[in-house]
C-alpha cells in the first residue's frame, strides 16, 4: 500500500468565496462584535496555534452571515500561516466582502514557548486608509490588552 501523499495547504489556499453577505436590514447606525473563541490554524512550522478572535464590524449595505464566517473559520484549521500573515489575509477578505464603514480585528494568540502575542488591525488607522474618526482605540491599548488576556 502506497503513502497518500497529502497536499499542504498554505496562505495561497485561502478561500474567500465562503464569506456570505446578507442585506443590512437597517440604515442607521450600529455596531456588532462578534467573538471566535475557539479559532486555530496551523503555525509555520505545521504546528496548531489557538486564538480567539474579535471582530468589530460597522456596517454599511451588508452584514456577516456568521455560519459562512464559522466555515471560513473552520476551513484555516488546515492552512499552513504565521498569524501575522493571517490577520492581515482575514482584513483583507472581510474588507472585500462586506465593505463595511469600519472593521476591528483583535486576535489574542494563546501563548506559545511562554510568550503571548495580541495582533490589531483597524481600518480607521490612517495608515490602513481611514480617516481615524471613532479613535476608540487611541490611549487603551493597555487596558484592552488586560481585558483581552
Amino acid at each position: 500500500m502506497e503513502k497518500e501523499l497529502v497536499k499542504k495547504k498554505l496562505y495561497k489556499d485561502i478561500d474567500r468565496s465562503l464569506l456570505k453577505a446578507i442585506p443590512n436590514p437597517s440604515k442607521g447606525a450600529y455596531e456588532i462584535k462578534i467573538k471566535i473563541p475557539e479559532f486555530t490554524f496551523l503555525g509555520v512550522h505545521e504546528q496548531p496555534d489557538f486564538a480567539t478572535v474579535y471582530l468589530t464590524f460597522y456596517p454599511n449595505g451588508k452584514i456577516i452571515e456568521l455560519k459562512s464566517l464559522k466555515m471560513y473559520s473552520y476551513h484555516l484549521r488546515d492552512i499552513i500561516v504565521s498569524y501575522e500573515r493571517l490577520i492581515n489575509i482575514m482584513y483583507d477578505d472581510l474588507m472585500a466582502v462586506y465593505d463595511p464603514e469600519r472593521l476591528r480585528i483583535v486576535m489574542v494568540c494563546n501563548p506559545r514557548g511562554g510568550i503571548s502575542s495580541k495582533l490589531c488591525i483597524d481600518s480607521d488607522w490612517k495608515a490602513r486608509g481611514g480617516e481615524e474618526r471613532f479613535k476608540d482605540w487611541i490611549g487603551n491599548q493597555e487596558d484592552t490588552w488586560d481585558v483581552l488576556m
